[in-house]
């Protein structure tokens, strides 16, 4: 072995031992949508500037944070997105309703005095069924309005005595000695503790049993406790802080509730919730169970495709793809990223894309074998290495570049696909040009892997290779045509557009999507029109299966979600909630502007790049190509009546990376030929140039193929889409960078005067042949 294949060898042996005790001792981070929970974006918002600011935001959150913790929820997440949002993600909390009465959508508490009874009030506010005392008495607690009491009477309250933000501490205890039962302490700070107790003295003027003897604690608008000051208390002495507490017919939960309320104080500011997300545990698991067949399914026909493809070789491939899924895991694990369920798919996705820079490296080391007429098997495996790597450098960089956008401009579990796939890229790159270049490099050093050319899978150029060879077809001679289908193709997509029209998920348009599984099966119709006489007529309705329903209505609130699933449950018998997703208005509209700014972006980005990188008419080809390709999927989404959503777009920018990915490939290759034979007309170089990357084409494109067929049929309805948006994509971005992007640059090249590309310039232009290796490539084209 040379010095570098020992270097690499080592590396990779040491990366892939981390990676494997990394696997072993520390256990992923699931999102809520694998392991079930809630998620909550909350926006926070100023009464005179309509966003709140990141300070108070800030202090939103801690005030959110205390009362979250006070739920026992395991592992709570709290976060601030931008200046003005707060996502909240509770593991395990099925009832997004409980954790949004906890939270509170605007959560202001105050203390008020009470001026009397409220009016029609027959008297059953008067002495209430709670007392404020101080340490071996009893006390309890909005303004300037009436509202109803916890008994259900009515209450006249005063202004506002005192905030929420002056509590400091409120617990719930049992009184076992006093015989008191469930009791709530109070404590207040110092200015506050003052307020207190002259709140309570004024009302300690009153005689026992008077309405106005009674202190209101109000939370959103709504008294939660109102108890009356103990009969012990005399006028004007109040309960000092620190030394009250309430008393009355409390059982555990409802102090503890009542001590959460008081305890979390006033928001700083109000709060909204514009997205929230509720997944049930058996949902995830199933994502997860479906998710690891596929990966598994889709994995082992790829290395068995790859290695049928390319013998020896192929099977060495093989096993850096399973080296390449135990480090890229264990990236995922140390850094802790979270993973989601599309972040799962674009792992499985990530399996395929790293059989890429093997394809390309194979079929440049096979025409190097074949440019020398034999030879050593080495030299044509390194020389395929080196003129492969600014071809695996472009398509891997604008792959990149989608990730990106994912992360930057995507929502929630979109990020998690970005991040995803951002791993996935360099660790294939690591795969290909350190693991899978070190198995190969010892392999050639054997004798009987150089002498038998059937055994390495090199040393012969593969059947698709040969039977083009063999018939040389002129493909450009006519690129108009060409474009004329593809014109044809975005007509049709465009048209399904305009008369079907684009289905926008509810993440795009706000409202409200909830998933339900049945104990019995219930036809659309049938459910429809119990959801109908139920209040909801224009709710939408769809079935995913004998028993599983969706519906998707406008804003609905939960108590609305109860009635719709009682509803629904008269028809199919016990009715469990799946999955339910509640988008606001506001962030719809944002997400949908994100959306298209994503893909602009990506457009522009993309054209920058390859302009940078290749010839501006080799830039404007591939973009228009990608273009084409966004048109077509989602005209062909309109068609099926498929719904566009988040998980749509991150499918949409992945196909914009692939797309852009085969360009490169074809370009480069353009670029290289033409370089060498600058007198050849530019048509018979690009036939040329796709003939040589059909053969990466095609085995690259079925490594991924065998992935998403596997996820579209084993993933379930979760990824069912992804996997179907992804599918098209492929085929259309194959067919658009070959029979769309070089025909569009052949007809911009025409009307362009720059000078044929120099040979040796620039990584990819043939830098590094000697004068032979030209004439013999010039020879073979």
């Amino acid at each position: 072995m040379t010095r570098a294949t020992t270097v690499r060898a080592v590396l990779a042996a040491a990366v892939l031992l981390a990676s494997v005790l990394i696997t072993l001792t520390m256990s992923p981070r699931l999102g809520l949508d694998l392991q079930g929970g809630t998620r909550m974006v909350l926006q926070t918002m100023d009464s005179a500037t309509a966003t709140a600011d990141r300070e108070s935001t800030d202090r939103t959150l801690e005030v959110l944070r205390q009362r979250i913790d006070s739920l026992g929820v395991a592992e709570p997440a709290l976060t601030r997105s931008g200046e003005d949002r707060i996502i909240v993600e509770l593991p395990d909390v099925q009832d997004p309703g409980q954790a949004a009465d906890v939270i509170g959508r605007t959560a202001q508490l105050g203390f008020h005095a009470v001026s009397g009874p409220g009016s029609g009030d027959p008297g059953s506010a008067a002495p209430g069924s709670e007392d404020a005392r101080s340490e071996d008495g009893d006390v309890t607690g909005d303004g300037g309005a009436t509202l109803p009491d916890e008994q259900g009477g009515l209450l006249a309250l005063g202004p506002e005595r005192l905030s929420g933000a002056g509590v400091e501490d409120a617990t719930a205890d049992f009184d076992a000695q006093q015989g008191a039962g469930w009791t709530v302490s109070l404590d207040f700070r110092e200015d506050a503790g003052r307020e207190w107790s002259r709140l309570t003295g004024d009302a300690a003027c009153h005689p026992a049993g008077d309405a106005r003897r009674r202190v209101a604690i109000v939370l959103d608008g709504k008294v939660i406790s109102s108890p009356q000051v103990d009969p012990s208390i005399a006028c004007g002495t109040g309960l000092p802080s620190g030394s009250t507490r309430i008393t009355g017919s409390f059982g555990a939960e409802e102090a503890q509730d009542l001590a959460l309320l008081i305890k979390g104080g006033a928001l700083p500011v109000p709060v909204e919730i514009v997205e929230q997300r509720t997944v049930g545990p058996t949902l995830g698991a199933a994502a997860i169970d479906a998710s690891a067949r596929a990966a598994l399914i889709g994995a082992a026909a790829t290395a068995l495709f790859i290695t049928v493809a390319y013998r020896l070789f192929g099977g060495l491939a093989a096993l850096a793809l399973a080296a390449y899924g135990v480090i890229s895991y264990a990236a995922l694990v140390a850094l802790g990223v979270t993973l989601t369920l599309p972040g799962l798919a674009g792992f499985v996705l990530a399996v395929g894309m790293a059989v890429d820079a093997n394809v390309l490296v194979f079929e440049r080391a096979r025409e190097e074998y074949a440019d020398r007429r034999g030879g050593s098997l080495r030299t044509a495996l390194t020389a395929g290495f080196r003129n492969a790597r600014s071809a695996v450098a472009d398509s891997n960089i604008t792959t990149l570049i989608a990730a990106a956008l994912l992360f930057l401009l995507g929502s929630g579990p979109v990020k998690g696909f970005g991040v995803t796939l951002a791993i996935g890229v360099l660790v294939s790159m690591f795969s290909a040009l350190v693991v899978a270049r070190a198995l190969t490099e010892i392999a050639t050093g054997s004798r009987f892997v150089n002498d038998y050319a059937g055994v390495n899978g090199i040393a012969r150029p593969g059947r698709v290779r040969t039977w083009l060879t063999e018939r040389a077809p002129r493909l450009f001679r006519s690129p108009r045509r060409w474009l004329t289908a593809s014109a044809v193709l975005v007509l049709v997509a465009v048209t399904g557009i305009l008369v079907r029209g684009v289905d926008l998920g509810v993440e795009f348009t706000g409202g409200r999507l909830v998933e339900y599984a049945t104990s019995r099966p219930v036809d659309v119709e049938t459910a429809r029109d119990a959801i109908a006489a139920a209040g909801f007529a224009d709710a939408e309705v769809t079935t995913a299966g004998e028993r599983d329903l969706s519906v998707r209505t406008g804003q609905l609130d939960n108590d609305g979600e109860h009635a719709l699933r009682a509803a629904l449950a008269e028809e199919g018998g016990a009715t469990d909630k799946v999955r339910d997703e509640l988008i606001g208005p506001s962030l719809g509209d944002e997400l949908r502007r994100n959306a298209l700014i994503a893909l602009a972006v990506a457009v522009l980005v993309q054209l920058a790049y390859l302009a940078v990188r290749f010839r501006w008419t080799f830039a404007v080809a591939s973009v228009g190509a990608l273009v084409h390709d966004v048109v077509i999927l989602v005209g062909a989404f309109a068609w099926l009546g498929r719904p566009v959503d988040g998980i749509f777009l991150a499918a949409l920018l992945t196909v914009i990376g692939y797309s852009v990915n085969d360009s490169v490939v074809v370009f480069d290759r353009v670029r290289e030929l033409w370089a060498l034979n600058r007198g050849t007309p530019l048509a018979r170089i690009a036939d040329r140039a796709v003939l040589q990357t059909v053969p990466r084409t095609v085995n690259t494109g079925m490594g991924a193929l065998f992935i998403l067929v596997a996820l579209a049929v084993l993933g379930g309805d979760s990824l069912a889409d992804f996997a179907l948006a992804l599918l098209i994509g492929i085929c259309v971005g194959t067919y658009s960078s070959v029979l769309t992007a070089v025909p569009g640059a052949l007809l911009l090249e025409r009307s362009s005067k720059a000078p044929p590309p120099v040979r040796g310039r620039g990584p990819g232009r043939g830098a590094g042949r000697t004068r032979r290796d030209a004439a013999d490539h010039g020879a073979r084209v």
